[in-house]
């Protein structure tokens, strides 16, 4: 099963965006239908609402008067956490309810308008963003929902900030054009990365990636390993920590669009427990990748062992190296990442290699050969440079 979480800001158009994803076959749960069905008269939601805010909320009928209620909590943000404290578990436990009741092969979406306030992002697979700016949602609040601009203004201070809701979107689709572009957009999606997707995940493999190596710069890779790190860490109790390494972890050295992630568990037994866990958050195991290759300063005392996962969705290529805390792999890669953020002239030492060897290998069909010859400037440049900085800049690792 494929968990997609669907938020925007108010106006923006969500609602246009889950019904073209249903057309094309998804399972859809409605944040905002089961908000109202949690308080609909004699239930237990419709009570505790009463019991916070009194009976002045309720309409003749002895219903939810959401007018009287809106007017209570859009303006008082203390009020609207007392609103949310009571409604959101409800929600919540429904929706999971109808997220189990589909079958292993949907994509789910979830419309949850409040998404990055309540912090689910980490509970899907990917996170898609309905994005229009500030100004064209006000005017359709105004002239499609009868609102006052000072009422539009408001309900958009009560939500998430635009800065936020982009990062967190592993998806950011723009509707400032017509309902046709951005179901055109929605249609891509579904069959370029979701359908992918959600095949990968049904037959626990990674994404495929073809062609050579190519170095590129990406602003988007920092957020976007914190993303894919908070699936991680919430994936499983025996994950200690979750780190970004490699070299999109160095700000301003170019690099294969590929993430690379270190997730640090007590022993590979528990690496090896996790696996299924880690699979379900989207990122299913490589076969054979059973261990690093010894470094010549740190030779092989049986401790360099690791599990590699590598992520299901071909729209966010990334690998997730599994280590023990402590072991030589495990610090090795942190603190060849440390080391490469702090001195520029290894820093561009590396990238003189990196763009040789990726030349060298421009006609690969995939980045296998570039990858191995790469290694060897470990071995003979790396290994006891870092050694040396490590000994005079007094670097040390975490401890768990």
């Amino acid at each position: 099963m494929l968990r997609i979480g669907l938020t925007g800001g108010i106006a923006a158009g969500k609602s246009l965006a889950a019904r073209r994803l249903v057309q094309l076959g998804a399972t859809l749960i409605d944040a905002d239908a089961i908000s109202r069905d949690v308080v609909e008269p004699d239930t237990p939601g419709l009570r505790a609402v009463v019991d916070a805010f009194g009976r002045g909320v309720l309409n003749d009928d002895g219903g939810l008067d959401r007018a009287a209620l809106g007017a209570r909590v859009f303006d008082d943000a203390a009020q609207r956490e007392r609103l949310n404290a009571i409604i959101h578990p409800l929600v919540r436990a429904r929706a999971a309810e109808l997220m189990d009741s589909a079958g292993q092969d949907a994509i789910v979406v979830q419309d949850i308008p409040l998404l990055v306030e309540t912090g689910q992002g980490p509970d899907f697979h990917l996170v898609v963003v309905v994005d229009a700016p500030e100004a064209v949602r006000i005017r359709r609040m105004i002239d499609e929902r009868g609102m006052s601009a000072a009422d539009a203004e408001s309900r958009i201070r009560a939500q998430a900030s635009d800065m936020q809701r982009r990062e967190a979107a592993d998806v950011l689709l723009d509707n400032t054009g017509t309902e046709a572009d951005l179901e055109g957009a929605i249609d891509e999606l579904w069959h370029e990365r979701l359908l992918p997707f959600r095949d990968n995940l049904l037959r626990s493999r990674p994404a495929p990636r073809p062609g050579p190596a190519e170095l590129i710069l990406d602003d988007g890779w920092a957020p976007a390993a914190r993303r894919l790190a908070a699936r991680l860490e919430r994936s499983d109790r025996r994950i200690l920590a979750v780190d970004h390494i490699g070299s999109t972890a160095v700000h301003g050295l170019p690099a294969k669009d590929v993430i690379d992630l270190q997730v640090t568990v007590r022993s590979l037994a528990d690496a090896d427990a996790a696996a299924d866990q880690l699979t379900g958050a989207g990122f299913p195991p490589v076969p054979g990748a059973l261990r690093d290759t010894p470094k010549p300063s740190q030779p092989d005392t049986g401790q360099w062992g690791k599990r590699l996962h590598s992520n299901a969705d071909p729209g966010r290529p990334a690998n997730v190296h599994v280590r023990t805390a402590g072991s030589p792999g495990w610090r090795y890669a942190l603190a060849f990442r440390d080391w490469m953020r702090a001195d520029a002239a290894a820093r561009a030492d590396y990238l003189r290699e990196k763009q040789r060897v990726a030349a060298a290998h421009a006609a690969d069909r995939g980045a296998g050969g570039y990858a191995a010859e790469k290694d060897q400037w470990f071995t003979t440049q790396a290994d006891e440079r870092l050694n040396q900085w490590i000994n005079e800049s007094g670097w040390t690792a975490p401890r768990y």
